[in-house]
Order: C-alpha cells, then sequence, then structure tokens
C-alpha cells in the first residue's frame, strides 16, 4: 500500500468516525464516554495523518 493511498484510507476513516461523532451527539442516549473514545480515535487519525503528509 502506497502511503497516499494509506493517507486516503485515514481520511476516510476520520470523516466516518466524524460522522458518527455528530450522529452520538443528537442521540439522547448516548454515553460520553463513547463520544470520547470516539474523538480521541479521530484525532489520533488526524495527527496520523498529518504525520504522513509532511
Amino acid at each position: 500500500m502506497s502511503v497516499e493511498s494509506h493517507v486516503q484510507e485515514l481520511r476516510r476513516k476520520h470523516q466516518s468516525l466524524s460522522d458518527a461523532i455528530e450522529a452520538a451527539h443528537r442521540s439522547p442516549g448516548m454515553d460520553d464516554l463513547i463520544i470520547a473514545r470516539m474523538k480521541k480515535e479521530k484525532l489520533r487519525l488526524k495527527e496520523e495523518i498529518s504525520r504522513l503528509s509532511h
């Protein structure tokens, strides 16, 4: 897998997590801990994308 295709896959996962977090915020019964974990993973992906893009 090339670096560019890996970065594209990371971006896809990042967007998917972003959508999931948005949906979780709209769901009244969603556990805040789960949302926090998703946000942490989203940040990790963003940092990895940034690292690989430079």
